[in-house]
Formats: structure tokens, C-alpha cells, sequence
């Protein structure tokens, strides 16, 4: 586990940026942190680090937001709304946790049992003038992720 300090929102998104270069096809990272941690900030840096050059939306209304770069695909999920996790099942969310996707949700605990497990998890408070952010690898793929990068 890795653990770091941010003092701004750009070095939240930089935070971000450094995550996205150790990112493969497959792999699924959760967000996790309260209302207001950071959690799209570093879906909106790891979507820049892979290339993404447009506006990114927090998908807490559609639940979903899908991102079609050049050489795979980003599926930005917030589950803050879902009350059961059939809801995922239900709206064909779990199919598109494929091995050729990268898979970030906020919110993930609200899919346990019917979404896979993470390869990496990103947790994050923030208190009055920083974010406290810890990275944890929690599968093999996780750890060759992050290997080297933080």
C-alpha cells in the first residue's frame, strides 16, 4: 500500500495521470472515499494520463460514462445511486467488466457479489487543506499495475 498527501486539485489530477501509466485491458479500479474526496478528480487524471483529451462528467446521474480511446475502452461508473446490487445486473453493467476494458467505479462496495473484485483500490478523505489517498494492489494484475510507479 501506498500512501500520499495532495495539497491542490491539480495534484490530485496529476495523482491521477501517474496511476493511468501502469493501467492494462482489464483492469478494475475502485474509488472509494465520501461525498467530495476526489474520486472523479482521479478518474478525470487517470482518463487524461490515457490520452483522453475531452471534458469528463461525474456519471452519478447516468451511472455510467463510456470512453472510447484509441486503443481501449474506459468505463467510468458511479454506483452512489444503485440501493441493490441487482440494479448492476439488471442494466447489463456487469458484462462490461470484460478483459478488454478498464473499469473505474465510485461506489463499488454498493456492487459486491455481482461485480468481480478489484485489482486495485484507491481509497481518499480529505481533511481542510488536503486529500489523503492510499493505493492498494489487490490482485495480481493490481500489483503489475502499480509496479514501479508510485
Amino acid at each position: 500500500m501506498v500512501t500520499k498527501r495532495l495539497h491542490s486539485e491539480e495534484e490530485t489530477l496529476l495523482f491521477g495521470e501517474v496511476i493511468a501509466k501502469g493501467l492494462k485491458a482489464g483492469t478494475f479500479c475502485s474509488l472509494e472515499g465520501s461525498l467530495g474526496a476526489g474520486k472523479t478528480c482521479v478518474s478525470r487524471g487517470i482518463l487524461r494520463g490515457m490520452g483522453h483529451t475531452g471534458h469528463v462528467k461525474s456519471p452519478t446521474y447516468p451511472l455510467v460514462e463510456i470512453y472510447n480511446l484509441k486503443t481501449l475502452t474506459i468505463c467510468h461508473f458511479d454506483f452512489y445511486r444503485i440501493t441493490n446490487p441487482l440494479e448492476i445486473l439488471e442494466a447489463g453493467f456487469r458484462d462490461m467488466f470484460s478483459g478488454t476494458n478498464i473499469c473505474l467505479v465510485e461506489w463499488a462496495e454498493k456492487g459486491k457479489g455481482v461485480i468481480p473484485r478489484p485489482d486495485i483500490t484507491i481509497s481518499l478523505s480529505f481533511n481542510q487543506d488536503s486529500r489523503n489517498v492510499s493505493v492498494s494492489a489487490i490482485s495480481q494484475l493490481g500489483q503489475q499495475c502499480l509496479e514501479g510507479l508510485l
